[in-house]
Order: structure tokens, then C-alpha cells, then sequence
């Protein structure tokens, strides 16, 4: 079996991505109160905190912090994803070695985690969740998208409701500094 060097901090914030196997399915917000509902149950059975989360059609970027003490954050994605997938009709294509291990098609495997390391990190990876949908050409403006915890920030007068402006698109899409 693989191993997957994870920084588990007890305690500690951290950035995820997670996707879907096919990325040009919208499961994710097609089924967002599925997706609610596998976070509201594994929350109940292993707590964490969403910082901030952003829910696009085919992957979400979120930021968690862990009670004190704990560090097991592989577990609580297993129990999202499963809890997610065991709710879904199966329509969705499955590999061969997924079928052999009775897996389902939906997610991929693996997902992306950094450990926040500062405040100031902590601040940057948040303005990356928020910006995600304006970034894949979702929409124009932060405030137009509606599975995001930005909603919630500008309630508490984290960010205004004008945040990041409005974002115009041209050929290529938006561009945000990324290379090519």
C-alpha cells in the first residue's frame, strides 16, 4: 500500500482540494445538499471547523482547523467522500482496479493538503477559496457564487461584498497570474 507523507498537526489549519474523478461533471453542486449533509454528519461524529470552503461543480478548496489535540483528517475526507458517494445514483464510469476493490467512480483518490503555517498564509489560501469561481470563469464577481463561505465573511464584516471587484473575461478566460 501506498504512503502518503501528511503533515498531521495536532490541532492545525489546514488548505484541502478535492476532486471528482471526471472533472467535467457538475456532482458538486449539482448534489450540493448531499455534499452538505456528508459534512454535517462526519462533523457530528469528528469535529473540525471550516474556515472557509468553496464548493465548484467538479472540486471544492476548503481550509479546516482540527480540535485540539486531534490530527486525523484522512479519516473525516473518507467519511465526506463515502457518505457523499453511498447517496448518488451509480451512473458514473468505474476502472477496473476501482471495480476490484468495490470502489465507486466519483472522487479521486487522493486530494491536496497543506498545512497553514501563519496568519499570513491563513489569509492567502482564504482569498484562494474565495476567488476560485471568478478564477475558473464561473462568474464575474466573488459575491455571485453561492456555495462559498464568502457569503458568511462579508456577514462579519470580513470582507465587503464588493471584494475583489469584477472580474472581465476575454478570450482566454481570466487570467490571475498563473504561467501558461
Amino acid at each position: 500500500m501506498t504512503s502518503y507523507r501528511r503533515n498531521f498537526v495536532p490541532g492545525g489549519t489546514f488548505f484541502f482540494t478535492v476532486n471528482l474523478v471526471e472533472r467535467k461533471l457538475s456532482l458538486l453542486t449539482t448534489h450540493i445538499e448531499l455534499l452538505r449533509a456528508a459534512f454535517r454528519e462526519t462533523r457530528q461524529r469528528h469535529p473540525f471547523t471550516i474556515d472557509a470552503i468553496v464548493v465548484l461543480p467538479d472540486h471544492l478548496h476548503t481550509v479546516w482547523s482540527m480540535p485540539e489535540g486531534h490530527a486525523d483528517f484522512a479519516t473525516r475526507w473518507r467519511l465526506i467522500k463515502s457518505t457523499f458517494s453511498r447517496n448518488l445514483a451509480r451512473v458514473e464510469r468505474i476502472s477496473a482496479s476501482r471495480a476490484g476493490r468495490g470502489e465507486r467512480g466519483v472522487w479521486q483518490r487522493r486530494y491536496w493538503e497543506h498545512t497553514i503555517r501563519n496568519e499570513t498564509d491563513l489569509a492567502r489560501h482564504i482569498d484562494y477559496v474565495h476567488i476560485n469561481p471568478v478564477k475558473h470563469g464561473l462568474v464575474g464577481r466573488v459575491s455571485d457564487w453561492a456555495p462559498s463561505s464568502f457569503h458568511r465573511f462579508v456577514k462579519l464584516g470580513i470582507y465587503p461584498a464588493d471584494w475583489a471587484g469584477v472580474v472581465s473575461r476575454d478570450e482566454d478566460g481570466p487570467q490571475f497570474g498563473e504561467r501558461t
